[in-house]
């Protein structure tokens, strides 16, 4: 074998040497990446059931101030609807009161009036018949 034979055969096979190198370096390169696309994907779902975790939690968190809102709101409901039945029941003895009062006060009038009707029955037509005609002036002229 000449020279060249020679030379050709290990350029041949330092060829094939690294051709062997960069298939095995190509192989342990999508080893790794293969690896690190799992570990990625495992990591995602990690993080996507934590994020479904801390939703739920915040979920019952926010019915739960919201059961307390509603709570607090029957409480002021209820507490100011007895005030307000208080309050009416205050005013409505209070309006007894005063009707009572004017009831009262009327009959001392109608007492005075019919005493005076029957002292002076002339005066009292007179007047009666004055207010009679005031009246009828004032309702003749809002037409």
């Amino acid at each position: 074998m000449d020279k060249a034979e020679q030379d050709a055969k290990a350029l041949k096979a330092q060829a094939k040497e690294a051709a062997r190198d960069v298939s095995d370096k190509a192989r342990r390169a999508a080893e790794e990446a293969s690896d690190a696309l799992d570990e990625a994907r495992s990591r995602g779902a990690e993080l996507l059931d934590s994020a479904r975790g801390k939703g739920a939690e915040l979920a019952e968190a926010a019915r739960e101030k919201g059961a307390e809102y509603v709570e607090a709101a029957r409480e002021r409901g209820s507490d100011y609807a007895h005030r307000a039945r208080a309050e009416v029941d205050r005013l409505y003895r209070e309006g007894s009161r005063r009707a009572g009062d004017a009831a009262h006060y009327a009959e001392d009038y109608y007492d005075d009036v019919s005493d005076l009707v029957r002292r002076k029955p002339a005066q009292a037509l007179g007047i009666a018949a004055g207010v009679g005609f005031l009246i009828g002036l004032i309702l003749a002229s809002r037409r």
